[in-house]
């Protein structure tokens, strides 16, 4: 049985879990609490972080590197396009919500918010707090911008672009830190892809202490 061991509100292991599913591949979730850093743990990924994949006998770690294995051994449906620039511009938008975002928004929100009760070290620092709240205005008018000219993020077909945006933004909205009134292109396209059937597994996600808000499972918000 393949495993995915996992955080329940890390968008990293989310991006992924979304491409297992939009690719029909099963796995046995086993959420991981990275933090504690067990021995067992940290033998299957030195770098003691999530998600770490076990598939076809071999052991994947790194979010991005996991999901390009999945879109070359698995190559349908497609979520890399052909053309290599095309290619390239879903890997910019990539690296631009799992580092950028991540730097500005989530690290400032979710984890402040979230991972430091769980993981025991302390109160949300405000000033975090705040900048994530504003910073998250100019990334969402920045989706806005890109869903002005192009049907999904990176073009006119789904690709890991749209995923890795989804997996950020899902988090945050599980915490209620996104305006979703903000922009009607991002409404739209978030709803669309929270209506797939890869997201259901998401959509159920109940992380104790923090129950989710009555709009986060409901495909109509």
């Amino acid at each position: 049985m393949n495993r995915l061991y996992h955080a329940p509100l890390s968008p990293f292991c989310r991006k992924v879990r979304l491409v297992l599913s939009e690719k029909k591949v099963e796995v046995e979730l086993i959420e991981e609490r990275y933090w504690e850093a067990t021995a067992e743990f940290m033998r299957r990924n030195p770098a003691g972080k999530v998600p770490i994949l076990r598939i076809d006998g071999q052991t994947l770690s790194e979010s991005q590197a996991i999901c390009e294995y999945l879109e070359e051994t698995i190559p349908e449906p497609a979520l890399m396009p052909k053309n290599p620039a095309d290619r390239a511009e879903v890997r910019r938008l990539v690296f631009w919500f799992d580092d950028k975002f991540h730097h500005e928004v989530t690290s400032k929100l979710l984890y402040e918010r979230v991972n430091k009760k769980i993981m025991g070290q302390g109160y949300p620092e405000s000033r975090n707090v705040k900048m994530g709240a504003q910073n998250i205005k100019y990334h969402i008018d920045y989706i806005g911008w890109l869903l002005d000219e192009r049907r999904w993020l990176a073009g006119n077909s789904l690709s890991l672009a749209d995923f890795a945006a989804a997996a950020h933004l899902s988090c945050l909205d599980y915490i209620r830190d996104v305006d979703w009134d903000r922009n009607a292109n991002v409404k739209d396209w978030y709803a669309k892809i929270k209506s797939r059937p890869a997201f259901r597994s998401i959509l159920a996600d109940q992380v104790p202490g923090f129950p989710q808000p009555p709009h986060y499972a409901d495909l109509d918000f």
